[in-house]
């Protein structure tokens, strides 16, 4: 399992538009878009990591109030055992009308040796 795999499913359950990277396409007035951002080893156990720590910026556009639906995906985020490690209103963007909220999520994983 990873964070982009846990992430997607977490927003297709709550049939809000995502999409990693960038938005393709014609963009809903509302939706998220997933970047990912660091993978790393912070439990060692015999010079061999054990656990990796993935971390994620969700952010999140919308034309209207985002209130509803940021609060919405943080108690899902919250209930899915992610580790929420920063929330903050980015601004404005004058030019497309989304105000853009980010939400940057952790969550630990076992390493798996193949």
């Amino acid at each position: 399992m990873s964070i982009l795999s846990e992430l997607n499913s977490l927003f297709d359950a709550l049939s809000v538009p995502v999409e990693t990277g960038v938005f393709s396409g014609v963009p809903p007035d509302e939706y998220f878009v997933i970047t990912p951002m660091t993978d790393t080893f912070e439990v060692f156990a015999d010079n061999r990591p054990r656990h990796e720590v993935q971390e994620a910026r969700l952010s999140l556009f919308a034309k209207g109030n985002y209130m509803t639906l940021k609060n919405q995906v943080v108690k899902e985020l919250l209930d899915a055992d992610f580790t929420i490690t920063d929330r903050r209103y980015i601004g404005h963007e004058d030019d497309t009308g989304y105000h853009h909220y980010a939400i940057d999520v952790a969550k630990e994983y076992e390493v798996k040796e193949e």
